[in-house]
């Protein structure tokens, strides 16, 4: 992620800061132009001369404190880009349920500022009812008994999330009846959009269809099938050796978008080492060089092996700095040629290459 400043006293922001603590400036967030800029607390709108002298106001979802996004009024919608993705979201007179969706809008937004800059289409359902997308964010107790069974997943560029998922604890629990070793909000979003962009970018591409299969498998295997063989008997033997997680050695499906959900893990902390000018030079010589240094921004480097001499020794050390605070890796993950490979293949496809 990009770091931000306060345009009025240049203190350093984060992407979800609605108000600048030192100088009491409200933030907002231009998404067309990956700014956030000060605006004046006693207005509710504001002509932004560092956004082309346009004016702005807050997207509608501030009200509800989920969302800093600007929108131009000259356009004249309610809903910034990322929360006109939003199709479904939970009762929210409920106040557990408003606490849950903050959390998921929180993700969400991050998940929408990396699409954009990978420049990928971003384009609502209500837009474009066949290639668009959107969210359904459910709670099981609004639900009808006939749908109790739902689960988070992706269907025909619909994105569902159960906002039982914002609890910590109950992802935790989840976590563990699964035997995962990583389970966020924001990582699911990576791997559900996924499969959106499976079916945007190569479904109906013949010639990276057949590149797709020899690298991650025939995915006209039965899915079901597939699944069901995953859940019943555990992960393929010696999945370590080919795939990124367990889950991922179930279908070619669930390998692709395991496997983009780590592409963009590591495209995201990459940006973030590269604002923050992270280097590294170990005191130790080691077998595999842990030497790096991320002054590159990762979303213009078409050289692949340049993002993995890069990402492997930050992981590295971000694991280690993590132990030392007596917490887990935070990415305990181990990248084989095989995953190497399949994510090569989902850079070159996201670059043009």
């Amino acid at each position: 992620m990009k770091l931000f400043q306060c345009t009025n006293c240049k203190n350093t922001v984060v992407f979800e800061n609605n108000k600048c603590l030192n100088c009491g400036f409200k933030l907002g967030y231009s998404s067309y132009y990956n700014k956030i800029v000060s605006l004046d607390p006693s207005a509710s709108s504001w002509q932004v001369e560092e956004l082309d002298g346009k004016t702005y106001e807050y997207c509608e979802n501030y009200n509800h404190k989920v969302c800093n996004w600007l929108v131009d009024v000259s356009r004249g919608r309610k809903f910034c880009l990322a929360c006109t993705l939003n199709r479904t979201i939970p009762h929210l007179l409920n106040d557990d349920n408003l606490e849950k969706w903050k959390h998921i809008e929180i993700a969400k937004h991050r998940l929408v500022y990396q699409l954009l800059r990978f420049r990928l289409p971003v384009v609502r359902k209500t837009k474009d009812a066949i290639d668009g997308f959107c969210f359904d964010f459910l709670a099981k107790d609004d639900l009808p008994e006939e749908s109790k069974d739902l689960k988070t997943g992706h269907a025909n560029g619909v994105i569902t999330l159960l906002i039982s998922e914002a609890d910590p604890v109950v992802r935790e629990q989840i976590k563990q009846q699964m035997a995962e070793r990583y389970r966020t909000l924001l990582g699911h979003f990576r791997h559900e959009v996924g499969h959106y962009f499976w079916d945007l970018l190569i479904r109906d591409n013949p010639d990276v269809l057949v590149e797709f299969r020899n690298i991650f498998g025939d995915e006209s295997q039965s899915y079901a099938d597939a699944l069901a063989n995953h859940y019943n008997n555990g992960p393929k033997a010696h999945w370590q050796q080919s795939y990124i997680s367990k889950y991922a050695s179930s279908h070619p499906w669930e390998d692709w978008a395991e496997t983009w959900s780590h592409y963009l893990h590591l495209t995201d902390v990459l940006e973030t080492a590269y604002n923050f000018g992270l280097s590294s030079d170990p005191k130790i010589t080691a077998k595999k060089n842990l030497k790096m240094n991320a002054g590159f921004d990762p979303y213009k480097v078409k050289d692949f092996k340049k993002i993995m001499d890069t990402g492997i020794p930050l992981l590295f050390a971000l694991n280690s700095m993590n132990r030392s605070m007596g917490e887990d890796d935070p990415y305990p993950f181990v990248i084989s040629k095989s995953v190497e490979n399949k994510l090569e293949f989902i850079h070159n496809l996201l670059k043009g290459i």
